[in-house]
This record gives structure tokens, C-alpha cells and sequence, in this order.
């Protein structure tokens, strides 16, 4: 033990001689560590889930969004911002800056399947903002919806590189798959399962909220000139609807004229607000879809109930990032963050069926309900004795005044979605509506270029591929700029459109959008 103790000391001392170092000096050269570059600002990305258009007040809809409502005052409203049509896609565009096809997650976790471009493995050539950001010296967090990682590769036998530690997140606390029960959800603290905190009443988005805000605190306290990465992903809107009693109980009665009349008031209000041009047409209830008034008055009872639950769901969603916006001016960080709160990974989603579930994963798979056992469960949608999905009729009023839903990425019903953005310090003209055309790519391409930060060309030792995505920084303080993003493909389940300088061309093929595999 002496003689290994001696050579280890004599080791050091030829490399500090070798250094032209000595114990004599009495300042050592410092550490280096990674630094941002200076002012960078912080980013918060905050992506809802199964959410139209049509569907905040913001933005035409029922529900009232008030912190949506308050970030868009101070900020930027884009009402021809796009996402992929459905989950796992757009957030593998919006995290890496490019196609979700080119950084392989073309299709959502569950159907992965050996094709190109449809593996379900995001490609070491596209890293993640997070990884990126994490190198130049920013703090990294995701809470929430991950539904990034193989099925195969989420129980604890790992691997666990593609977990949002493996791919530059340095904090997780939230969930691996498509969806999760709001009141008992299947938590993960890092790759480490964990039981939800004990106690009631408990809801998962506040719980999110919670951990994210208390994240914000303890980084800001222990290292306050280290800007931040936060991606804040809630399970909602999509299914299981769940939300608390009470933000449910605010909606009822507010629905039961149904959807018909919802997207006619919807679209007036839409064209009030300007979020769409004055000359708007409103498009056509799809043949597929049952009108309002051909429901019985019991179908209409349980779908206007199931309405009242999302919205809800909405609202409740929406107070909780209202508490992250107000963490951040509390602390005086808010003035130099890029916040950015996408409305939707994709239109409304129809997998509820035709009539809606109490529990939509029998509708899903061609097991619908009977009406008899949804009006005897009535009482326990929206609680956590249900896993309710409303139905198809509401996911296309959510999208007003576009065509069909989400899966259909032919069409702007799954493909356009609300996005705000506020950053007080490079955005001055608050409240200004942007028309120019953008896609969720576009968002790294942003904070790369806000930041002061050049795409890397290697990123732990893999070439990357160059972005898709275009940042939007020259549309910030001028209304009139000439958009640069100006073609741009959609695909999904062979469903597809291209956009290319102001025109699109579209290609449905006719599967219906709540069944799954079973061609319907």
C-alpha cells in the first residue's frame, strides 16, 4: 500500500513538473468550465398535447387560457405555425431542428417498424437542443411527456441512452409513453421509476409544475449567471382526460348546443380577434362525422359531459404554465427568457370514436362502449376512475376552421397549431400578430441564433446533418418580413401533403383516424 501510495505521488509531481507547475506557485491556473455566451437568453419550451387551433380563447375557442392570453400580450402570436400531425414526430422535430423523418422518429413510438426514417430511434447525427445547449453551458431540464425513447428500451434493463438523460437533459421527472393517468401516473425521476408524492388532492400537471418551478429556484440560487433549457411537455389534452372536480364544474352547460354550433361561434370569433384573414371560409363537416342534432338526446348528454371534461383539462393545463410564467418574473429572469408555448403537437385528436369512451383504449382498438354503460359512468368522467376521450365531433370543432384531425397529415385540422412566443428583451412590439409560415423544426434554428450559438457541426464526435428548420428570428420585430421557410412535407400512416411558397397539395386516403390497424 506504501509503494503504491509513492508512486501515485511521485506520478503527480512529474506531471505538474512536466506542466511547469510547482507547489511553490500560489495561484494555480483555474478549471476551465463551460460558459454561455454572454446575455444568452433562457429557454422554456412548453408543448400541450392534442390541441387544435380552435380550441383556447386566444385563439377563437371556449376555453378561456389566460396565461396563453398573457404571454401572447408581451409577445408573439403565429398563426401559421405547424406541427407533424400527430406525437412522437413533432417532438422529435421540435427538439432536434429537423424533419422527423431525417432524425428517424417518422411515426409515433408504439408502430415503430424497420423502414428508414420510421425506426422510432432519434439519430445521433441530429442531437437533440437539449444535448447542444448542455455543451455550451446551459442547465437542462424536461419534465413531463417524453415518448422518445423505443418501447423496448423503456423498462430498467435499459439501455438508457435515448432517455431524455441520454440525449442532453440533465433533470427528468415525468412519464415515457403516449399518455398516463393524471391522478396515479407512471413517474420516472430520472431513469429511476418512483411512486407519485403522496397526498391529495394530487394532479400530475400541478405536480410538474411543482418539481419545474422548484428546478428553476434551486439553478438560479446555485448558479444565477447560467442561462437554462426548460421543456415543460404536460400529458394534456391528450387522453385520459382527467382534471380536477372543480376546473371541470366551470364548464358545465357550455357545450350543450354541440359542434356544430361551437365551430360556427368558434370561427365568428376567429375572425374577430384576426386570427385568421377576414376572407376565411369555413370548411365542411367531414361526411364521416355524425351531425349534433342526428345524436340521440342521451349521445348528446354524454358527449356534451365529455366536452365539459376537456375543457377543463385545458384550463387547469393552462393555469399551471401561468404559475411557471409567474416564478420567472418573481425571480427577474423572465425579461431575458425565450418562452415559447405550442398549443397542440397536432390538431384534436378523434381516437375517442365517433361517440367518445369513458375508456378510449377499447374504443381505440373496435371495442365502442354502449351507450347504457357511459351514461351509468357518467358521473366518474373526467375522475380517476375513468380514461375518457371525447368524441370525434369535438376534436374537429377544436379545430376550427380547418379540415379532419389529428393522423391526417394531409390536412391543416392535424397540422396547424397556436404557437406564442415571448422574449421581452429581443421582442419589441408585444401582442403583434405573425402570419409567415413556420414549423415546429424551426425552434432550434431559434434559440440557436437568439442565443448567439452556431449549429455545431460535430456533436460528441458524430457529424450532424444540417437543420431543416429556419429560425424565426427576423420575423420578431418585423410583421412584413418575407418568410424564408417556404417548403415543407407532411406525413403520417402514408397520409401526406408538401407546402411549397404559399400552396399546398394533399393526399388522404381514407382511414379513418379512430380505429388503430384496423383499416376503418
Amino acid at each position: 500500500m506504501k509503494t503504491k501510495t509513492l508512486k501515485c505521488l511521485v506520478s503527480t509531481l512529474l506531471t505538474l513538473c512536466t506542466a511547469g507547475i510547482s507547489y511553490a506557485d500560489k495561484q494555480p491556473p483555474p478549471i476551465a468550465q463551460l460558459t454561455a455566451p454572454a446575455d444568452a437568453p433562457n429557454v422554456v419550451l412548453v408543448l400541450l398535447d392534442d390541441v387544435g387551433f380552435g380550441a383556447t380563447g386566444r385563439f377563437g375557442g371556449p376555453v378561456s387560457t389566460p396565461a396563453l392570453s398573457e404571454l401572447a400580450d408581451e409577445g408573439l402570436s403565429y398563426n401559421r405555425f405547424h406541427t407533424t400531425a400527430i406525437c412522437s414526430p413533432t417532438r422529435a422535430s421540435l427538439l432536434t431542428g429537423r424533419d422527423s423523418h431525417t432524425a428517424g422518429v417518422g411515426t409515433v413510438m408504439n408502430v415503430a417498424n424497420s423502414y428508414p426514417g420510421y425506426h422510432g430511434i432519434l439519430k445521433k447525427e441530429t442531437a437533440t437542443i437539449a444535448e447542444v445547449l448542455r455543451q455550451q453551458g446551459y442547465s437542462t431540464a424536461a419534465f413531463g411527456k417524453w415518448h422518445l425513447t423505443p418501447d423496448w428500451e423503456t423498462s430498467q434493463s435499459g439501455p438508457f441512452d435515448r432517455w431524455p438523460t441520454g440525449v442532453g437533459f440533465e433533470k427528468f421527472y415525468g412519464f415515457m409513453g403516449g399518455e398516463t393517468d393524471q391522478f396515479e401516473p407512471t413517474l420516472y425521476n430520472g431513469t429511476t421509476p418512483i411512486m407519485r408524492p403522496d397526498g391529495e388532492p394530487y394532479h400530475l400537471t400541478e405536480d410538474m409544475a411543482d418539481q419545474s418551478i422548484t428546478w428553476l429556484r434551486n439553478q438560479h440560487s446555485l448558479a444565477p449567471n447560467k442561462p437554462f433549457l426548460l421543456y415543460f411537455a404536460p400529458g394534456a389534452t391528450h387522453a385520459p382526460h382527467q382534471a380536477p372536480a372543480e376546473w371541470i364544474e366551470r364548464f358545465r352547460g357550455k357545450f350543450d348546443s354541440g359542434w356544430d354550433a361551437m365551430r360556427e361561434a368558434t370561427f365568428a370569433r376567429q375572425q374577430q380577434l384576426g386570427v385568421i384573414p377576414a376572407n376565411t371560409q369555413l370548411t365542411p363537416r367531414p361526411a364521416q362525422l355524425p351531425a349534433w342534432d342526428s345524436l340521440s338526446k342521451d349521445e348528446q348528454r354524454v358527449a356534451a359531459r365529455m366536452m365539459e371534461v376537456y375543457a377543463g383539462f385545458l384550463a387547469h393545463t393552462d393555469a399551471q404554465i401561468g404559475r411557471l410564467i409567474q416564478s420567472l418574473k418573481d425571480s427577474k429572469q423572465f425579461d431575458n427568457t425565450l418562452f415559447v408555448y405550442i398549443v397542440g403537437d397536432n390538431g384534436g385528436s378523434a381516437e375517442g370514436g365517433l361517440l367518445g369512451s369513458v375508456n378510449y383504449m377499447g374504443e381505440l382498438q373496435g371495442l365502442p362502449e354502449p351507450l347504457a354503460r357511459k351514461l351509468l359512468r357518467l358521473k366518474d368522467v373526467g375522475g380517476p376512475d375513468s380514461f375518457s376521450n371525447y368524441p370525434a365531433g369535438w376534436a374537429w370543432a377544436m379545430n376550427t376552421p380547418f379540415q379532419w384531425v389529428k393522423q391526417i397529415a394531409s390536412h391543416l385540422g392535424a397540422t396547424r397549431n397556436p404557437m406564442v412566443l415571448s422574449w421581452p428583451k429581443g421582442i419589441n412590439n408585444g401582442g403583434e400578430i405573425r402570419t409567415q409560415f413556420s414549423h415546429v423544426n424551426d425552434l432550434v434554428p431559434t434559440i440557436l441564433e437568439a442565443a448567439g450559438i452556431d449549429a455545431p457541426s460535430r456533436v460528441n464526435g458524430v457529424k450532424q446533418l444540417p437543420m431543416d428548420g429556419t429560425s424565426l428570428l427576423y420575423s420578431f420585430n418585423d410583421a412584413d418580413a418575407k418568410e424564408r421557410h417556404t417548403t415543407q412535407y407532411f406525413e403520417v400512416f402514408g397520409n401526406r401533403a408538401i407546402y411549397h411558397d404559399g400552396w399546398m397539395a394533399s393526399a388522404f386516403h381514407g382511414r379513418m383516424p379512430w380505429t388503430a390497424g384496423l383499416g376503418k
